[in-house]
């Protein structure tokens, strides 16, 4: 029951993936972009393939052609490659991201997706096209300026699927200190459920002008059901803010200015519920592990997050989100209640 759960939610994060290519309308790029379509052969003529570092042993011999289609199809991800998946890896041609891509098709294969859904899927995560301007300027942050990651995250302190992820966001750059600029944006929500969540953003970006935001980020988190202001105050004083200075910044019209710019650009963004997250200006979805390794061009090294047994689903993966709208805030409040 455990695995068949989980293997509900990986397919429920994949398919999300390939709703959000299909709401942003994904397009064959012939040879000379990334992630497009080779010419295709009639799919009996596709012999099957293995790769070195590659396990297809769990398919079925149906699933295996399939794959093998799919990949002797699908162009690589580098636009300066331009031929197949397979080619890419059987020539060993100048595109480290090919036995990434080779094992990204797995994944979808392994999780029973469509034809339509895996390339869609495909399309979303390699598309030079897909690629957004996330600014970073003025946000709240940690890591190197020049990190070769740069993690965005659009979220509310009141969120509880932003409150499962926040360890695991952690916990990735923990183990990517040197490799990870991780930077906050605020998202806050409204409705039930939701009620502080416009002064706990609030909170934070006064925290931040003392420098001790991510102290009081990590506090309001960890203690989501007790946001009220003797809460935050509390929390405040326990990281060591000046609370005169506190309370006059958190109520300051720059203050309020920053949280509202911050949603603005979520929405400018199609942020439509938190977490939103985006990885080098992709919106990821999937498994963050699998997604940061390949961003850092190494397998080699793993996170591995313990399951919070909640909504958000299996280790490392986004596969929930609050949405942002206050109808669909309060029916997802309403189905949790029910669930209790």
């Amino acid at each position: 029951m455990v695995r068949r759960n989980m293997l509900r939610m990986k397919a429920f994060a994949w398919l999300s993936f390939a709703a959000l290519s299909a709401a942003s309308g994904s397009t064959c790029h012939g040879s000379s972009n990334e992630g497009g379509e080779a010419a295709k052969e009639p799919a009996d003529q596709v012999a099957d393939v293995s790769f070195p570092g590659v396990d297809t042993s769990m398919l079925t011999t149906r699933e295996r052609h399939e794959y093998s289609t799919y990949v002797s199809e699908l162009l690589s991800p580098c636009s300066n490659v331009p031929v197949s998946i397979t080619q890419c890896i059987k020539e060993s041609r100048a595109c480290t991201k090919c036995v990434p891509a080779a094992k990204f098709v797995l994944k979808g294969e392994r999780e029973g997706l469509s034809r339509d859904q895996i390339e869609k899927a495909y399309h979303s995560r390699f598309d030079s096209d897909k690629v957004k301007n996330v600014p970073v300027d003025g946000a709240a942050y940690k890591g190197p300026d020049a990190a070769p990651v740069v993690l965005v995250e659009f979220a509310d302190f009141t969120c509880p699927h932003c409150g499962i992820m926040a360890p695991r966001l952690e916990e990735l750059f923990q183990t990517h200190k040197d490799q990870i600029r991780y930077v906050y944006r605020y998202f806050p929500l409204t409705g039930p459920g939701h009620e502080n969540g416009q002064a706990a953003a609030q909170a934070a970006a006064a925290a931040d002008l003392q420098g001790k935001f991510w102290p009081l980020h990590d506090a309001m988190f960890a203690n989501q059901q007790h946001l009220g202001p003797s809460d935050i105050d509390q929390m405040a004083k326990a990281v060591g803010l000046d609370l005169n200075k506190f309370h006059v910044d958190m109520e300051s019209q720059a203050i309020k200015d920053k949280v509202a710019a911050d949603k603005k650009l979520g929405e400018s963004l199609g942020v439509e519920g938190t977490p939103t997250i985006f990885i080098n200006g992709r919106e990821f979805a999937g498994d963050l592990n699998d997604w940061v390794n390949m961003e850092l061009g190494s397998s080699a090294t793993t996170v591995t997050v313990p399951s919070a047994g909640a909504a958000a689903a299996d280790a490392g993966s986004l596969t929930a989100k609050t949405p942002a709208t206050p109808a669909a805030s309060a029916a997802v409040n309403a189905n949790a209640n029910a669930k209790k």
